[in-house]
């Protein structure tokens, strides 16, 4: 416990210091007509992923080298987006290479070559769809944490994939990045240097665990947010929109925006909705392809049925010159 207690209060003292350091330098976020935010908030307070990470490698026997030089790579390229934009086609490279140490320290690039092309679009999927939650306070760590806790009880009451230390720091920096995030007003968002570094994370763990069981329909830990991300890209290809500009259209974006529900209510939401898809999953085992279907059926019909009563609210919103660009 001691050792926990440690990496807590390094966590901790290392958010403060990087406040003071982002402080110094402007690592800022100001907001936008795209934001969902309305305050200046400091940029980059999920570094404190990226380090607990590392925190746990050097403290715990330095297990999965490749995956967290992969993910070394994917915190120094995010933060250096966090400072200053960089080249798309730079950080795709690098993302590329990342998730190629990943994919080494997995095994998978021993199977198929079909298999290492799909795990690349679902794994750059879900790194992107995390990119876009941080615009709402407390939804990129609570969601996580969600995440990382149902792992955590897979791991030690189902089936042992991972190393449960790296769970337990994970959890710990998740925490640490909550006291500043999960609330009204945010002190610090993620930055892209702590959605992508969790992201990554989280793929790797889920990567683990499908691998090791065979049993694909684990990626319903992450329903809410695929969910989310893939029929909000399919809306906005119906749109004729570039659905590579920033955009304000994801379910969780209106709520907060259009329907004036507070950042914190929309993340407890979020969360707890997942954490119940989750703890359904461990309960329909035995059927869980079916629960699968089930789950993306339903969450697909509230999707539509939400945008159907809602997204007038956000199409009236938009100034003369976005529907022209959208179309």
């Amino acid at each position: 416990m001691w050792i926990y207690l440690l990496i807590t209060i390094v966590l901790v003292a290392a958010e403060l210091l990087y406040f003071k350091i982002a402080d110094r330098f402007n690592i800022i976020d100001k907001p936008n007509q795209r934001s969902s935010h309305t305050r200046i908030t400091i940029r980059g307070g999920g570094l404190v992923f990226f380090l607990g990470a590392l925190l746990y490698f050097l403290f715990f026997g330095r297990a999965y080298p490749w995956f967290i030089l992969g993910l070394s790579l994917i915190a120094l390229i995010s933060f250096a987006d966090d400072i200053k934009p960089r080249s798309s086609i730079l950080r795709l490279l690098v993302h590329f290479a990342a998730m190629g140490l990943m994919f080494y320290q997995l095994g998978l690039l021993n199977l198929p070559w079909y298999v290492s092309i799909l795990a690349l679009i679902v794994s750059t999927g879900i790194l992107n769809a995390y990119n876009f939650m941080d615009g709402i306070n407390g939804i990129t760590g609570s969601y996580s944490l969600g995440v990382i806790a149902a792992l955590w009880y897979i791991n030690y009451s189902r089936v042992a994939f991972v190393d449960d230390k790296l769970l337990l720091v994970l959890m710990l920096a998740l925490l640490v990045f909550n006291l500043f995030n999960f609330r009204a007003k945010a002190k610090c968002f993620a930055g892209d240097v702590g959605a992508l570094s969790i992201a990554f994370t989280i793929v790797f763990l889920l990567g683990r665990l499908i691998m090791q069981t065979g049993n694909f329909t684990y990626i319903l830990l992450l329903a809410l947010y695929g969910v989310d991300s893939v029929l909000t890209i399919i809306h906005r290809l119906l749109l004729r929109e570039n659905i590579f500009k920033p955009h304000r259209k994801h379910l969780y974006q209106i709520m907060a925006n259009e329907l004036n529900i507070p950042h914190v209510m929309v993340a407890t939401l979020y969360t707890c909705l997942q954490i119940i898809i989750s703890a359904g999953l461990l309960l329909f085992e035995n059927t869980s392809y079916l629960y699968m279907g089930i789950v993306f059926g339903l969450l697909t019909l509230f999707y539509v049925l939400f945008m159907w009563r809602f997204y007038p609210l956000h199409a009236a919103s938009l100034n003369p010159s976005e529907t022209t660009s959208a179309n």
